[in-house]
């Protein structure tokens, strides 16, 4: 890579990695104060509406924040017919939800739920402001505001969604928190973004890029249905409580993960963008960011679902402890998402929206058909069955990488198989390192300061590239990132 290229990934990747371990921490911290606050039926009220807001938050954004993004310049007659193309979707989508809301409430069985809906909805409409902005962040490479934006619009979120709970406000303090989070993030967008709207709406610039953007749109909305199809089928045949389990154990899990993921994320499309006219190059790139994923997310991952049972016992309380052994099958399943994520990111930036559509609908029509058929089995087959379609989903990424840059199989096998071989050792010796003791406290401290020993070690002694650039990069060498 161009020196310029390479510092902005390895800048963005460090910051993308700060914030998001940062913004996690916190999200932990609050995240506690709430569980002790609030019951499990609290959490599954809300959970079972997040379907119907993330595709209405999809519908909003419809691909365009990717689509601006894989332009070279785009031109603010682009920008501005995306921003008003948002605003105008999305307040279409809010008056046709408002009115569906008591349909929702019924296929939940939940009176309740019909003004909570509306209420919750608000979100992906206040959103839509902020959307161009996002992407103009997203596009320059401007890490370090994302973050700042990020943490910011947490605390204050949070701060808000406390108080309510101590007010005695339940689930209407969870709902007010999401509302006040996307709101404090359009606002800080558009501080730190220099571009601005004009009142001239011309829709046509944002029609000749929704070819592209419209692949996306839909990717993301079955990417929505695939990663939520447990509140859906849950929410329909088992009570909030299971509701609010389940979404628990999510949460933990889609923090640790969304750490990396978001740190890979924020840098992926930008950078391979930029290098995807030459192939060989493009092979190189992709292959030191997958090494750098598999280095940080299976010990991270795996070793979440190695302590949850403390974790949960500790940080939750027993009420919850029915959370844990979910969260442990889950944390596999997180283990794999930053890789998945990042084969998406490859086509996207090839300009190849349809391979990601294509994937993306059909490992989501194999989970919701594989689901439904087994909801009789049981919660835990179906999270089995769940982290096992995703996981083997990732040969048929493979395939179409191959197809796209010439990737093979063996090479990426290469890249990933080290890291889940050590990672595993090192997770076996700290279950059999606590496995006889008995106080909570001291069992997740011996097993987390086993693991990371251990598998530093082991990446140490096999001599393993990535750790030792990730080490010369912070002493400020700039390592070949």
């Amino acid at each position: 890579m161009h020196e310029s290229l390479k510092t902005k990934t390895a800048k963005g990747l460090l910051w993308g990695g700060m914030s998001n371990a940062l913004f996690q921490v916190l999200s932990a911290l609050f995240g506690i104060i709430l569980l002790r606050l609030l019951s499990p039926a609290d959490y599954g009220k809300i959970a079972v509406l997040l379907v119907f807001s993330g595709i209405a938050s999809s519908l909003q954004e419809s691909g365009f924040i990717a689509a601006l993004c894989n332009k070279k310049n785009p031109t603010d007659e682009e920008y501005n017919a995306v921003f008003w193309f948002n605003i105008i979707v999305s307040s279409s989508v809010y008056v046709l939800l408002f009115f569906l809301s008591p349909l929702i409430a019924d296929f939940y069985h939940d009176e309740t739920l019909t003004w909570l809906a509306r209420y919750l909805f608000l979100t992906f409409l206040i959103s839509s402001f902020g959307t161009v902005q996002r992407a103009y962040l997203f596009g320059h490479l401007m890490v370090k505001q994302n973050s700042l934006i990020g943490i910011v619009s947490l605390v204050v979120s949070n701060v808000v969604g406390v108080i309510m709970a101590l007010c005695g406000y339940a689930y209407w303090g969870l709902a007010t928190q999401s509302i006040v989070y996307v709101a404090m993030i359009m606002l800080l967008c558009w501080y730190f973004s220099p571009w601005r709207p004009s009142l001239n709406v011309n829709l046509r610039p944002a029609w000749e890029m929704f070819g592209f953007s419209s692949k996306l749109l839909v990717a993301n909305l079955f990417s929505w249905l695939n990663n939520h199809v447990f509140a859906v089928i849950l929410g329909r045949y088992c009570t909030a409580d299971v509701v609010g389990y389940y979404s628990n154990a999510r949460k933990w899990n889609d923090m640790a993960c969304g750490t990396i993921n978001g740190m890979v994320n924020g840098v992926a499309q930008p950078v391979l963008s930029q290098v995807r006219e030459d192939d060989v190059r493009y092979r190189v790139v992709f292959r030191k960011m997958l090494r750098f994923t598999c280095f940080v997310s299976f010990p991270c991952m795996f070793g979440l679902g190695l302590i949850a049972p403390e974790f949960i016992d500790i940080l939750a309380g027993e009420k919850w402890a029915d959370s844990a052994p979910m969260l442990s099958l889950l944390s596999i399943h997180g283990a794999f998402m930053p890789v998945s994520s990042l084969y998406s990111n490859m086509a996207v930036s090839r300009g190849r929206s349809d391979i990601n559509l294509l994937s993306t609908i059909s490992v989501c029509v194999l989970v919701w058909v594989g689901l439904i058929a087994t909801h009789g089995y049981g919660l835990y087959t179906m999270i089995t069955l769940f982290v096992a379609i995703n996981i083997m989903w990732l040969f048929v990424w493979q395939y179409f990488a191959w197809r796209m840059v010439r990737l093979g199989l063996f090479d990426v096998l290469k890249d990933i198989l080290p890291f889940l071989l050590l990672s595993g050792l090192a997770m076996s010796a700290a279950w059999y390192a606590a496995g006889f003791v008995e106080n909570v406290y001291l069992s997740v401290a011996l097993k987390i300061c086993v693991a990371v020993i251990v598998y530093c070690g082991l990446v140490y002694v096999s001599g393993a590239k990535i750790m030792r650039e990730c080490i010369e990069y912070m002493r400020g060498r700039g390592g070949d990132l």
